[in-house]
């Protein structure tokens, strides 16, 4: 019995043991559990946000009209256009950026209902809620109808705008010619602020129809782009001349303030390269007024003495700047002199006389003195 009872026993120790082993093969191992990657979670979240902010910094300076380029539009709105065909003008015009975010602020500010047909003058100063409240019929803008001579000086046109009411403050006026930044005319890149005289030479001598107290950059913004407009098609003679645009319209403001008729623009031009190419001082009495604010036709020794950079009987090549706003006639003339032999001119009773040496002209002059009127 004894041996019985042991040999059951080992038996079933052994079955045992192998149903265990069964069992564990059998059993699904467990798997390991992942780490949640926050770090990833995280950078992402941040860069997410600063996609978000910068989305949002975009809209809202186009929406709140920050850091825009001056930029000046005349829009019609037709009987019929949606606010999507207004905010494509708007955006053409360069007044806004984005016309879906247009479109979407205009709900809330009512464009649909405020906006009216009509034209308009705006400009990149203004928000959206300003554009729209601009369109918006409110009544009809008086105008003036302004006529700017050829060869007014900034001065000139500064009292022309100010007689006629366009501007309501001649400080205003005169601070914006002075230090508003243009930034949209390149041809007043590198010319010092501080001063009215910057502006010189580049209002556009033409007939203006201004509204009645008008903003100063506004007004100065119409004349400039004017200039712009009306020199496009001058650009590549300006380019093949060797000579900066600058330069050409001090030359042209010359031509217009000295010489007696537009017949005579191109041989006083002649004169003027003549004489820089010779090395001579131009020496013109138009100079001297504008240094007065005068228009003498007498120049006295006293005036020559003039310690001034526009004074041509002091300094050598050409003044400081332009000496009036030219016509387009004169920047021609500027831009293609003829060829002569001419050195000195004279100006008598409307008409200017050119001469090749020195002894002719002075014996013209003897015979014809010029007296003050």
């Amino acid at each position: 019995m004894p041996n019985q009872k042991k040999s059951n026993t080992t038996s079933w120790d052994a079955r045992k043991v192998r149903e265990a082993q069964q069992s564990e093969q059998q059993a699904p191992r467990r798997r390991k559990k992942k780490k949640f990657p926050f770090g990833l979670y995280f950078l992402c979240v941040v860069i997410i946000s600063a996609l978000l902010a910068c989305v949002g910094w975009l809209l809202a300076n186009d929406m709140c009209s920050l850091d825009k380029e001056p930029a000046s539009l005349v829009i019609t709105v037709e009987e019929g256009e949606s606010v999507k065909d207004i905010a494509q003008k708007l955006k053409d015009g360069g007044l806004i950026k984005y016309k879906g975010f247009f479109c979407l602020m205009g709900k809330f500010f009512h464009a649909k209902d405020m906006i009216d047909p009509g034209t308009y003058e705006l400009n990149s100063e203004m928000d959206y809620r300003c554009l729209i409240q601009a369109m918006h019929d409110y009544g009809v803008r008086d105008v003036v109808r302004v006529t700017i001579p050829e060869g007014t000086t900034v001065k000139g046109v500064i009292d022309l705008l100010v007689e006629n009411k366009v501007v309501a403050s001649r400080e205003e006026l005169e601070d914006t010619a002075a230090n508003y930044e243009f930034k949209d005319y390149d041809f007043l890149n590198g010319i010092p602020k501080g001063d009215v005289a910057r502006l010189e030479g580049y209002l556009f001598p033409d007939t203006y129809d201004f509204y009645v107290w008008d903003a100063p950059e506004a007004t100065l913004g119409r004349m400039l782009n004017n200039f712009k407009a009306r020199t496009a098609d001058l650009n590549e003679e300006i380019a093949s001349s060797g000579r900066s645009l600058h330069d050409l319209i001090i030359v042209a403001s010359l031509i217009e303030k000295e010489s007696g008729s537009t017949d005579d623009f191109s041989d006083f031009s002649s004169v003027i390269y003549n004489r820089l190419g010779a090395g001579w001082k131009l020496q013109i009495d138009a100079t001297i007024n504008y240094i007065k604010g005068t228009s003498s036709l007498i120049v006295t020794d006293q005036d020559l003495q003039i310690d001034s950079p526009y004074n041509t009987y002091m300094c050598d090549g050409l003044p400081a700047g332009p000496i009036c706003n030219p016509s387009l006639k004169a920047l021609q003339a500027a831009i293609h002199p003829n060829s002569t032999d001419y050195w000195f001119w004279y100006a008598y009773q409307g008409e200017t006389y050119f001469f090749s040496n020195d002894s002719d002209f002075n014996e013209f002059v003897a015979e014809h003195p010029i007296e003050e009127s």
